[in-house]
């Protein structure tokens, strides 16, 4: 008798236990947000992406590596001639900005230093808005600026090598195909996910491997780098809202004046620095 007492009170044991809620999983600790105010701060952080404190904007790692720089299709085209000759450059890890410097935060820079500007009603025509990237902006408005964030205009190999994504001998920051341009460009004419006939608001496109937003067209985007030894022009990199596809690729390297402000032409900065 009391050993059937015993199986009966087992089973209901294993009955009562088979009944409670499940142990709950334990879940990871959400990553927070990495907030670095200084180059000498981000000497420290192991972080891939972090918020740079003075103008509130994402930054992503890009890492170091070697590749081809230029034009490594051959294109016979005339106009990519300033591509060539192909040739290996080495790099060390920096951070990006994912987005184009922004009216918004432009205007932060403006109020807070004192820095002389007097063209928004231009910027507001094609630029309408505080998501947008700042236009009509010299070089040297584009350094003043990265200087007050605590940063720089990256070299024209580090904006090459950032526009790849990782990928490698490609035209485009997504590859090969042009067909895909709308998904990832604001460029001449609309369609796809590209329906403005100017500027787009900035991150309105896919971004390429290492997360970067607009590395082809929206706007010109200002280099460090003079375009050749004369220094009469400095470089500007990754296409923009008015022209066609071909000013989309990766390699091509447009230049002006640097005193030249557009309705096309805007900046992102760098931080050296990797983890």
């Amino acid at each position: 008798m009391m050993r059937k007492l015993s199986w009966v009170f087992l089973l209901l044991l294993v009955f009562w236990v088979s009944c409670e809620d499940p142990p709950k999983v334990q879940e990871p600790p959400a990553q927070l947000e990495v907030v670095v105010g200084s180059a000498e701060e981000l000497k420290e952080v192991t972080a891939k992406k972090v918020i740079w404190k003075k103008d509130g904007s994402q930054m992503v790692l890009i890492p170091a590596g070697s590749f081809q720089i230029g034009d490594a299709m051959s294109e016979p085209d005339d106009w990519m001639e300033r591509s060539r000759p192909v040739h290996t450059v080495e790099l060390d890890g920096f951070y990006m900005d994912v987005n184009e410097v922004t009216v918004e935060q432009f205007k932060k820079f403006v109020q807070q230093s004192g820095y002389s500007y007097n063209s928004w009603n231009d910027v507001a025509k094609y630029s309408p808005g505080d998501n947008y990237p700042m236009i009509y902006v010299t070089w040297n408005d584009a350094t003043a600026y990265a200087k007050w964030a605590g940063k720089r205009l990256s070299t024209e190999k580090e904006w090459e090598w950032a526009a790849r994504g990782g990928l490698k001998n490609k035209e485009y920051p997504w590859g090969d195909d042009e067909s895909k341009a709308r998904d990832y460009a604001n460029y001449k004419d609309t369609g796809g996910k590209d329906k403005w006939g100017n500027c787009a608001s900035v991150g309105s496109f896919k971004p390429n491997g290492y997360g970067l937003f607009d590395m082809a067209g929206n706007v010109w985007e200002w280099c460090q780098d003079w375009s050749s030894e004369d220094q009469k022009y400095r470089v500007l990199r990754g296409g923009n809202w008015i022209n066609s596809a071909y000013y989309l690729r990766v390699s091509y390297r447009n230049r002006t004046t640097p005193i030249n402000r557009g309705n096309n032409i805007g900046f992102r900065c760098v931080v050296s620095g990797s983890p």
